[in-house]
Parts: C-alpha cells; structure tokens; sequence
C-alpha cells in the first residue's frame, strides 16, 4: 500500500499563489509516476497535471498550462504544485495520485490517491 498526504491548500484572491505538496509513504518501490488531479463541486474529478519518475516528462491540461509547474524530489518522496495566477474556476478539492508506471492523464489509470487539500480562490 501507499499513502498519500497532500498539503498546503487554502484561500487566495484571485491573481495569487499556492503550492501544494504530496508525500507518499509506505510500499514505494520502482518507477512512478505521481500526478495531481482536482474535482469541483458537482463535477467530475479532472487531470490537472504529472511528472514521471525522472521528472523529464511532465503533461498539463491546457486549462493550467503556462500557470502551474510540478515537480518532484524523490529522495522525499514528495511532488508539487506551484499555481500562479490563480483564478475563481481553479476553485477545486486537489488530489495527489500514484500509478506504479509512466505518466498518464486518465483518472481511472491511477492505483492510489491522497484525501485531498481545498483549494478557494476568490474574486
């Protein structure tokens, strides 16, 4: 098993910035890829970004393109997110996801998931 413990969610005005943080823990072994999606009230939980093992492949969806980065340390087991330019429809619960292979963007791809970390951005 792998746990998953997200951090540094909050509220923000508009035009502002967050990053958030995932630390995995437990039965972390091999290559994988870690990825953050976010699910906004009454929607269904979107891809919003992930990074390979090696951190040389990384996917956004366009909505974030050009204002979010991830990254990742993998001597800490830990990936981020830094969101600049914030806007009221980034409004969303954040999640962390695992997958024990190379980088994807589908949901239903993705072995383990954090509890997730809200995220307000306000007008």
């Amino acid at each position: 098993q792998v746990q998953l413990v997200e951090s540094g969610g909050g509220v923000v005005q508009a035009g502002g910035s967050l990053r958030l943080s995932c630390v995995a823990s437990g039965r972390t072994f091999g290559n994988y890829a870690m990825a953050w999606f976010r699910q906004a009230p009454g929607k269904e939980r979107e891809f919003v970004s992930v990074i390979a093992w090696s951190g040389g492949s990384t996917d956004y969806a366009d909505s974030v393109k050009g204002r979010f980065t991830i990254s990742r340390d993998n001597a800490k087991n830990t990936v981020y997110l830094q969101m600049n330019s914030l806007k009221p429809e980034d409004t969303a619960v954040y999640y962390c996801a695992v997958r024990q292979a190379g980088v994807h963007s589908y949901v239903g791809a993705y072995d383990y998931w954090g509890q997730g970390t809200q995220v307000t951005v306000s007008s």
